[in-house]
């Protein structure tokens, strides 16, 4: 098994370095006409955005001081997003070369005499004329025509495709992750969804359950994103507000100033909460009791019957490997089956599970919808439901796309959400 991980590292380890290698020369060496400053100082920006990164995930996991992974963290975590996109950017950029050296090919060839592109003299063969000097650069003299007004000689030609190509990849990359971190920042949208349940009676046609997930509050999200979280989830003018998991990373001791907002929480029938899988990596059983004092009901392997349903709460399947995992039996097993259930379940996967338990709607969080593009087919892979509602025999399940974002503080095509769940009644 040892062997196997560090064959797998070693793999993934090489993959990132041949990747980064592939970045820095289409950025930096085949921009360049030789070895200097600008190439020094791409290798120097592309292994220091890595260790930036590597540094920022070991402190944050390691429990480093929390003002080393505040240092850390932007620069690390938004170098790995744009990271992706430069080299998304520069993969994009293999289709345009050739079309774009087609093009100055063709209009060397309309603008030369005889109708035909003037190749490059070599070396020792004469001195070459103004038009076919063999340089990267050649200099016009007096008399020869402007470096606009002629074709360009093909190591010229070569030089300036990588130097457009590698332009327009830097700048879409910078540009993605530029406005993918502003809509993080920004606070999360509301969406409004309906869900129509069969036993729900019709005394709570039009009940209201705000779903909150993955707020993940850390050393980039702090106290100013949990306030802004807070007054949009107070806005809907919920009655009931669900918390599913993931609102932290890090411990009660770093992070309870920046989650001392979501004390001002406000629904008719309160605010739940239960765990995800990063809250077992930030001491889930302290995070617990920090949550309850903050006026959050912990729904662990719980019930509560409520006026008109049954919300149910398990724990995240992380905490199995503390002896504290989802327990179904527990919160759903001894529940009267002619009234509705709601069931409040981090990740999506543990949907089968609440098929079996009869549950009618379970609201999850966990997938970011992806965060960042193409991250999406990935996290469809893993899970059953990316985002939104879908039905699993008669259970439904919607799966929030999460308020803030882990790692990098980016999304792109994935934007945060908060969804306000409006129960609908069949009998109304």
């Amino acid at each position: 098994m040892v062997i196997v991980f560090a064959l797998v590292a070693l793999l993934v380890l090489g993959v990132v370095v041949a990747a980064n290698w592939y970045v820095w020369r289409r950025l930096f060496r085949d921009t360049t006409r030789g070895p200097g400053p600008v190439r020094r100082a791409g290798a120097a920006v592309v292994a220091g955005g890595w260790a930036l990164a590597v540094a920022a995930l070991v402190a944050e996991r390691a429990g480093a001081p929390f003002w080393l992974q505040r240092v850390l963290a932007w620069p690390g975590f938004l170098w790995l997003a744009l990271s992706v996109y430069l080299l998304l950017g520069v993969l994009a950029g293999e289709l345009v070369r050739p079309l774009l050296r087609g093009f100055l090919r063709r209009r060397a060839s309309a603008a030369a005499p005889d109708g035909r592109a003037q190749a490059p003299v070599p070396a020792g063969a004469g001195t070459p004329g103004p038009a076919t000097r063999p340089s990267d650069d050649p200099v016009p003299g007096p008399g020869t025509p402007s470096e606009g007004s002629r074709p360009l000689a093909a190591p010229s030609r070569r030089l300036f495709v990588s130097r457009v190509v590698g332009a327009a990849a830097a700048a879409a990359a910078v540009g993605t992750v530029g406005y993918g971190t502003y809509g993080v920042l920004r606070g999360p949208r509301v969406k409004r969804v309906t869900v129509p349940l069969a036993r729900l009676p019709r005394a709570a046609h039009g009940y209201r359950i705000a779903v909150v997930s993955d707020i993940h509050l850390g050393p980039v999200l702090g106290r100013s994103f949990a306030q802004r979280v807070v007054d949009t989830v107070n806005a809907t003018q919920p009655d009931l507000i669900a918390v599913v998991g993931d609102l932290v990373d890090g411990s009660v001791e770093d992070l309870r100033p920046a989650a001392a907002p979501l004390a001002q929480l406000r629904a008719r029938h309160g605010a739940y909460f239960v765990t995800g899988n990063h809250e077992y990596f930030s001491g889930a059983e302290q995070w617990v009791e920090e949550v309850r004092r903050l006026g959050l009901l912990p729904l662990e392997n719980a019930r509560r019957a409520l006026a008109h349903f049954d919300l149910a709460g398990v724990n995240d399947v992380n905490g199995e490997d503390e002896g504290r995992g989802p327990d179904f039996a527990k919160a759903l097993g001894d529940r009267d089956p002619a009234r509705a259930c709601v069931l409040m379940a981090h990740q999506p996967v543990q949907i089968h599970r609440a098929v079996e338990y009869g549950v009618d709607l379970q609201l999850s969080g966990h997938t970011h919808g992806g965060q960042l593009w193409p991250g999406n087919f990935i996290a469809s892979a893993a899970n059953p439901t990316l985002a939104g509602l879908e039905r699993y025999g008669d259970t439904q399940l919607y799966v929030s796309r999460g308020a803030g974002a882990w790692g990098p503080p980016t999304r792109v095509g994935a934007p945060s959400d908060i969804t306000v769940i409006e129960l609908a009644s069949r009998q109304a």
